[in-house]
């Protein structure tokens, strides 16, 4: 077998030498960052550092960041931790969101694009406080969801609006404050950063009940001693995030999809007309299902995953493709392919090549089966 190619950036990305030299610095720091005497301000002022590198990328006061264990717990935090009643999310969210209570959501159009005359009408009819939730990019397909124009809309009908940037975050130019957002959720290890440490970003002002409570910890928002290493590591993942560098994987995601459109007629390349993120194709070989080809691509020593790696093993087709009106059975054959500044054409090639090779296998079987 040839040397094995990782194609599941979005997932988890691989340490950045920047980060793992910033965590392994940290792990010497013995104290505890609420320790008042000087092993404990050590650690405070590792926290605090990582806290303003990422407030240096996104343009924002360092207090409106609160350090968290992953993207998961900042989505809950952020769901369950504003006065609402009314939780307002698009069909596409990460299952974190979906997950929330009593959450109802609004529509997508077949590209895999908020609809937000669905979300107006939504809005309209509620005569509670709401919170509105859309991803900036989504996980499964990279299409870049209307966030801006979202946020107008809720702050029209008096609601608040959080938005998972997780899969934006290094790969697209933004902050919270132009796009208008109340809450915005981050995390560490889709950049290049240690896996179990995340961020959810506040609006200034705005009152937040902690998800876990007891210590005083991120200005009382977040009980719990933070992850020194994990935040260190995070702080330098997204101080070193090139946007150039991501923006060069849009050029290789077209070869890709090019090659696979040409080699098997059958190939159907989800929310290809709409707004993505040069990185990522979701893709259905019809006939095979998802789980076949993950299995298949990987004894040729190929990652790719089967829509979310949160939800990656399971038989059910993905909620997104389904959102998007994509059949069952078509949406059951399609793989998540996520690209990074250091994937190789010749990546692509191989990719291509163990495609074609899976699809004819998948020919031959529904004919001996016929």
């Amino acid at each position: 077998m040839s040397a094995s190619i990782y194609l599941d950036y979005n997932a988890s990305a691989p340490l950045l030498p920047a980060a793992r030299d910033a965590v392994v610095a940290a792990l010497d720091v013995v104290g505890n960052p609420s320790s008042v005497h000087r092993f404990g301000r050590d650690a405070r002022r590792l926290v605090d550092h990582a806290r303003r590198q990422l407030a240096a990328r996104l343009a924002v006061d360092p207090q409106r960041v609160i350090f968290t264990s992953g993207a998961t717990e900042a989505n809950a935090a952020a769901l369950s931790g504003v006065d609402v009643t009314r939780r307002l999310v698009s069909a596409i969210e990460h299952d974190s969101v979906l997950a929330a209570n009593a959450v109802e959501t609004f529509a997508v159009d077949g590209k895999g694009v908020a609809d937000l005359a669905s979300l107006e009408r939504a809005l309209v009819e509620a005569d509670t406080p709401t919170l509105v939730s859309l991803q900036l990019v989504n996980n499964e397909t990279g299409v870049v969801q209307p966030v801006q124009e979202a946020a107008a809309l809720a702050r029209d009908h008096g609601a608040l609006i959080h938005c998972d940037a997780v899969q934006a975050l290094g790969r697209l130019a933004f902050s919270p404050d132009a796009l208008g957002v109340d809450l915005l959720t981050l995390s560490s290890h889709k950049i290049g950063g240690p896996k179990g440490a995340g961020a959810l970003v506040v609006r200034d002002g705005l009152p937040l009940k902690p998800l876990l409570r007891g210590g005083g910890q991120e200005r009382r928002r977040r009980a719990g001693t933070e992850n020194v290493a994990a935040i260190a590591g995070f702080g330098a993942a997204v101080e070193a995030a090139n946007i150039d560098a991501w923006s060069r994987a849009t050029g290789l995601r077209n070869r890709l999809e090019t090659q696979l459109v040409a080699a098997d007629a059958g190939a159907v390349v989800f929310g290809a007309h709409a707004d993505r993120v040069g990185n990522t194709t979701c893709v259905a070989m019809p006939g095979v299902d998802a789980e076949t080809q993950v299995m298949a691509f990987d004894l040729a020593g190929i990652a790719v995953s089967a829509g979310s790696a949160c939800s990656s093993g399971k038989v059910a087709s993905s909620h997104v493709l389904g959102a998007m009106g994509v059949p069952d059975a078509l949406a059951r054959c399609a793989v998540r392919v996520s690209l990074c500044p250091d994937t190789m054409a010749a990546d692509i090639d191989r990719f291509v090549a163990v495609w074609g090779q899976i699809a004819v296998r998948g020919q031959q079987g529904r004919r001996a089966v016929a």
